[in-house]
């Protein structure tokens, strides 16, 4: 950022705006602040994530404050993005105050000392600086290009033949749909003065649509501008961005979904409170968190509908809370792929590392979610999002290969000491992370289908169901854990025993069918069978799976 000396004059800005049509090969616009996570996959999930991670940046605020930022030289012209945005139109009587707008407040430009002192003190014009704001669908209308070459944003001596354009300014038509759009404010230096002040004024919105703003000046005694102020960018429903305003409803449905949950899940852990396991503890916590996280994000959002900014305390809360809560349940399902409670009554000495892998997660994951989310306007840039997001997608994927590790380890156990119900119960929780990880597949492939085939987020309607889907899939997951592991009189069937012939299996019960003496027998060599594996067997096992994982 160009650190520039105040003015010490007062400025006598020249301002003319001009209905026009704006359509450029403009640089890449603002990506959508939604960008691929990887939840359950495995590593060429990661390598898929991190390939696409470059094109989510963070959420936008619809009150985009500049301090101070210096344009940037782009071909022939020096510019500076304003924000990007997906706005509904305004529906209302034109004679009404608008409900849909873009409004420039206190915008200053500000131009280096030894540009000002080039030009006299009673100079009239001695600086041009255009701000554009153009619909997504129109910037093939800015710029142009002089036989074939290179496409340029300003009017040079060629094009001005060619395009009838005027030299030093952007290059624009009128668009077909609205021949008063795209809205080009200008705004002139006077005399040697290091700033001027763009006129307050809002632009009202009449055409859903995405909208891009940018500040742009053609003349090259301009460089090393900067630009300080504020723009606001309004919905009719609010302040919310246009692409982010479906996740408040879709936040309401899923804390009821998790309340819901909640209340089943909570009424039969009072009701069987002294059959509980270890694991449905870990459950319970899970779902509170998630509902916890759910509630939160929709404060967070109808707190930045209202004012226009995301507030730092809530925003910080509810990524802090999500990322606890994504820490937990990855390493809840790892606990129960190994057989915590079920095949084991500890997880032994791979505790320490079970828990440094969550510490390292947690960290990683919060990083992210607040590079992503807490107070961010612009996108950030593709080296720091690459850098944050990479972390978090391979330990996502190390994750997934030793949870399946683990499940193959523990369905052998099961099978080997013919526990029917535990192994009927695991076999149903493996199908259950096969099909979360095929969705997830399916549904990375689908993301970057659909950023490819949206550059400029002319789709931005629908792109919140890119980030719900996570939320959802989550959901289900830990709803297929509620069921196969709900609290109930049998509980305990299911918790880790020492015996190496569990009381429940159905082979063996179905054996002990008959007459009493029958039955007498049966019982005796179980008990005797189950003395010497509960002394040998079990041991060994667990001490050889340590040494293995």
């Amino acid at each position: 950022m160009t650190d520039l000396p105040p003015s010490t004059t007062t400025t006598a800005p020249h301002h003319t705006r001009t209905p026009l049509a704006l359509h450029s090969r403009s640089p890449p616009l603002p990506m959508d602040p939604l960008h691929v996570r990887l939840r359950l996959g495995a590593l060429v999930m990661a390598l898929v994530l991190a390939a696409s991670g470059g094109w989510w940046g963070g959420a936008e605020a619809s009150i985009h404050t500049y301090g101070r930022e210096p344009f940037r030289e782009v071909g022939n012209a020096f510019l500076l993005s304003g924000g990007s945005e997906g706005i509904v139109a305004d529906g209302s009587d034109p004679a009404s105050p608008a409900s849909s707008f873009i409004k420039f407040i206190n915008v200053t430009f500000w131009r280096t000392a030894e540009s000002a002192e080039s030009h006299a003190k009673m100079a009239h014009s001695t600086g041009l600086v255009q701000a554009i704001l153009f619909e997504a669908a129109d910037r093939d209308n800015i710029g142009g290009s002089a036989y074939g070459g290179q496409r340029s944003i300003c009017c040079t001596p060629d094009l001005a033949k060619l395009e009838g354009c005027k030299q030093g300014e952007v290059i624009r038509r009128p668009s077909s749909d609205d021949p008063d759009w795209p809205v080009v404010v200008d705004t002139h230096f006077s005399a040697n003065h290091l700033s001027v002040k763009l006129e307050d004024e809002e632009v009202r919105i009449t055409k859903t649509g995405m909208y891009n703003l940018f500040f742009i000046s053609c003349d090259p005694k301009l460089r090393g501008l900067a630009m300080s102020g504020k723009t606001v960018w309004r919905n009719p429903g609010g302040y919310l961005p246009g692409r982010m305003a479906p996740l408040m409803t879709f936040y309401v449905f899923m804390s009821l979904a998790y309340l819901l949950v909640m209340v089943v899940w909570f009424s039969q852990y009072i009701r069987f409170w002294r059959d509980i396991l270890p694991i449905q503890n870990w459950i319970t916590l899970v779902i509170a968190l998630g509902l916890f996280e759910m509630t939160l994000w929709y404060f967070e959002y109808l707190n930045f509908n209202s004012s226009g900014v995301r507030p730092v305390g809530i925003t910080t809360w509810v990524v802090t809370v999500g990322a606890i809560r994504k820490t937990i349940s990855r390493l809840l399902i790892l606990s129960i792929s190994m057989g915590y409670g079920v095949v084991r009554p500890t997880l032994g000495g791979l505790t320490s590392k079970v828990l440094l892998l969550g510490l390292t997660y947690f960290l990683a994951s919060e990083l992210l979610d607040i590079a992503e989310n807490v107070g961010t306007i612009n996108d950030i840039s593709g080296k720091a999002k690459l850098f944050l997001v990479l972390p978090d997608a391979f330990l996502d994927a190390f994750l997934i290969l030793w949870i399946f590790t683990s499940l193959s380890r523990t369905l052998e156990k099961l099978q080997a000491r013919r526990s029917s119900v535990k192994l009927d119960i695991y076999r149903k929780f493996t199908n259950a992370l096969a099909v979360s990880v095929i969705a997830s597949v399916v549904w990375i492939g689908y993301e970057v289908y659909f950023k490819a085939t949206d550059p400029f987020s002319e789709r931005w309607q629908s792109a919140w169901i890119i980030t719900a889907f996570w939320d959802v899939l989550a959901f289900v997951l830990l709803v297929v854990l509620c069921y196969l592991w709900a609290p109930s009189q049998s509980s305990q069937r299911y918790a880790y025993s020492g015996e190496a012939v569990d009381d429940d299996d159905e082979e063996a019960q179905s054996l002990t069918k008959g007459s009493d003496g029958d039955v007498g027998m049966v019982k005796i060599d179980k008990d005797r069978n189950a003395g010497v594996g509960s002394a040998f067997s079990l041991d060994d096992d667990e001490a050889e799976e340590d040494k293995r994982e």
